[in-house]
């Protein structure tokens, strides 16, 4: 199976031929329900344009352009990698070699990095520990890649100067890559939804804290996928927010800006467009709620949300629990007996509705592992994509990350048998 395709190395007349003056193009597999699709980026000096293609429209444009318009052309199939090189005098030379095992790509190069270098990495603090031992892990394809220096990670503290990551941070280095990749999961079902949009890629994260994630967001976005867009963080912590905004500006991340307020009473009168992507990571019991129903009424393109501290559940089975033992011959007796578990039902209860309620406003939904349970408790990402789009899935060697959780349950019966009602339904 063809799984990506890059061309790269364009012919002097690539205008004439295409229409604009294209330096590479790259061209990955869309793992979706729809088949052979393929995620089409179009890269120029300044700008990132994008389409799909079936699978006979790839294969004729391969035909076309390999060898031809542009002069390096790289076929990637699970079990081989074909290379079309031409050389000055249009002799045309195909090359296949078999894969024998996993290959990673190159380092992005440290002039991808330019823009967001700037004294605020010069007056870092000195970082202790930061000579790690890492004889004994194998390399990691990490969209952010461990020895290319990230001024925002070296100014949080995460990397050292020279690109090494920082021993205590290493978790939090893995955790900002695993969401980056959820990121490039609902981009090609985003980007193909906005085709007819000339708007930057608009996104909102609610509850964003220090803003690890929301930085790496905008990186991957601008630096690395060369994409356009606008972010806004929104938080309660007025020092934390000024602390970012100064941040922003060092860095010179153009349209990254953060705001001081709450999630439950946000107003974006001021803004232009509703947000392709909502982004909602540990906002506290239902802050989510209030952010996953701003989501939906925005008609939000994706939505990735991490719930935190459940407690609005909780609270009504504790005050419930002995009617509803007593009413259903003790069916929840063992469950709403002991608070531990009582609190950890209600967690997985609340974030199954979620998830259904989701599904009900014409979402996709994925219940995913975000991080490995042995880090923290609260891992569980709730993945919605608008079902007019497609997306790809992340899977990990043990498990497979997709779950529809909500064929267990139907949210009129759980919520009238168990007497709750939960933010998300009001």
């Amino acid at each position: 199976m063809l799984l990506s395709v890059t061309f790269s190395k364009p012919s002097s007349d690539i205008k004439e031929t295409l229409g604009r003056d294209y330096k590479k193009i790259k061209i990955k597999l869309n793992s979706s329900s729809t088949g052979g699709t393929y995620f089409v980026e179009y890269f120029t000096e300044t700008q990132t344009f994008h389409k799909t293609f079936s699978e006979a429209e790839l294969t004729d444009f391969i035909k076309t352009h390999a060898g031809t318009t542009f002069k390096s052309c790289i076929e990637r199939y699970d079990d081989k990698e074909v290379t079309t090189l031409a050389n000055k005098k249009g002799k045309i030379t195909r090359l296949e070699k078999k894969i024998s095992q996993v290959e990673f790509s190159k380092p992005q190069s440290s002039s991808d990095n330019k823009k967001y270098f700037s004294k605020a990495q010069l007056t870092s603090a000195s970082l202790e520990n930061s000579n790690r031992s890492n004889t004994n892990n194998k390399i990691k394809n990490y969209i952010i890649r461990e020895g290319t220096p990230v001024p925002f990670l070296i100014t949080l503290g995460v990397m050292t100067p020279d690109g090494k990551i920082v021993n205590s941070k290493y978790d939090k280095f893995k955790q900002i890559n695993r969401f980056l990749e959820y990121i490039d999961d609902v981009l090609p079902s985003v980007m193909q939804q906005k085709k007819n949009e000339d708007w930057p890629l608009q996104i909102a994260d609610f509850g964003c804290g220090k803003s690890y994630l929301t930085f790496a967001v905008h990186y991957f976005l601008t630096v690395i996928k060369k994409i356009d867009c606008r972010i806004i963080g929104l938080d309660l912590k007025k020092d934390v927010i000024d602390y970012c905004n100064r941040l922003a500006e060092d860095f010179k991340c153009e349209g990254l800006i953060f705001k001081t307020g709450d999630i439950s009473e946000y107003s974006d009168e001021e803004k232009k467009h509703n947000p392709d992507i909502v982004i909602t990571l540990h906002a506290c019991d239902t802050a989510t709620d209030f952010a996953l129903k701003y989501a939906v009424s925005k008609n939000a393109k994706a939505i990735l949300s991490v719930p935190c501290c459940q407690h609005e559940v909780n609270r009504q089975l504790e005050a419930n629990k002995k009617e509803i033992s007593e009413q259903h011959a003790g069916l929840f007796a063992p469950i709403l007996k002991h608070g531990l578990i009582r609190e950890r039902f209600a967690a997985l209860l609340t974030d199954s509705l979620r998830a259904s309620y989701l599904e009900d406003s014409g979402y996709k939904v994925d219940v995913m592992e975000f991080i490995d349970m042995s880090h923290t408790p609260k891992n569980i990402l709730l993945r919605a994509v608008k079902k007019s789009g497609t997306y790809k899935t992340h899977t990990t060697d043990n498990a497979d990350n997709s779950t529809d959780i909500t064929d267990l349950i139907s949210k009129p019966e759980i919520t009238n048998f168990l007497k709750i009602e939960p933010e998300i339904f009001r």
